[in-house]
């Protein structure tokens, strides 16, 4: 854990040290390779200084560095660019009640362009390298998963394929299986074994694949040891991939709704 914990503090500074260098390469390219006295320098980069934190907090609401976060959907794109006009607009207010009116509109398309563009570019890089970090042996987020399906066996293998952080290490199947393993993660028996494989493999993450009645039982035991447990969405019968965890005044509720335009994706 302390792995992640580290990879994610350099990944919080580190975009706080793009868009400080995002905003300087967009004076420099408006006023020139020189420091202007009619602007300065120093003025400028004081703002956006200031303003750094309160971008970051704009991105992090967005949850664009969750754990499961796949960095390279188009939805992430316009989070970030949501979050890169957000810090533009704190800029600009910023820099009109401390100095008075702003220097360039122009610089603050430069900005914006640049933002947009570091922050997208260095999150995709980052994405691999702490996937890649967070699954070197010994993997941090070790998952066990419960039942084996057709959509448990898609699962695993989309993980390894794409090399989730949330590592699969283990299988157990409530009424056994013939498998002795499913793309590299063995089976290590039935249910009565859950106890013994939760501890023996360090498990963090639960995900539950079948045998919808022992759902409680496994919640618990996830409770117990302050493990997270995930549903997949076909143990309710729910195959059609459309579904989504929504609030309803405040309590989570998992949502089918019908197939509608494409203008609704704005307002999921």
């Amino acid at each position: 854990m302390q792995r992640y914990r580290t990879l994610l503090n350099v990944w919080l500074l580190s975009d706080i040290a793009l868009f400080l260098g995002a905003y300087a390469l967009a004076y420099f390219c408006r006023v020139g390779w020189i420091l202007s006295t009619d602007f300065p320098f120093d003025t400028h980069m004081t703002v956006a200084a200031i303003i750094a934190p309160f971008w970051l907090i704009v991105l992090i609401t967005t949850r664009t560095f969750s754990l499961t976060r796949n960095q390279s959907t188009l939805r992430n794109f316009a989070y970030i660019i949501y979050a890169a006009v957000m810090g533009t607009a704190l800029f600009t207010l910023t820099y009109y009640f401390l100095y008075g009116a702003f220097f360039s509109r122009l610089l603050l398309v430069y900005a914006i362009a640049y933002t947009i563009l570091f922050t997208i570019v260095w999150h995709i890089l980052f994405e691999k390298l702490m996937r890649s970090a967070l699954r070197k042996d010994p993997a941090v987020f070790r998952a066990l998963i419960i039942g084996v399906t057709r959509e448990s066996k898609r699962l695993i293998k989309t993980l390894n394929e794409t090399k989730n952080p949330i590592t699969p290490v283990a299988i157990l199947d409530g009424r056994g299986s013939k498998d002795k393993d499913i793309d590299g993660v063995p089976v290590k028996g039935k249910l009565n074994k859950l106890e013994e494989v939760l501890q023996e493999d360090k498990i963090t993450h639960l995900i539950q694949c079948s045998d919808l009645e022992q759902s409680l039982n496994l919640l618990g035991a996830c409770r117990k040891q302050g493990i997270t447990y995930i549903l997949l969405p076909s143990v309710l019968g729910i195959v059609e991939r459309d579904e989504r965890v929504e609030s309803l005044e405040g309590q989570p509720v998992t949502m089918v709704a019908p197939k509608e335009g494409w203008w609704t994706w704005f307002f999921r």
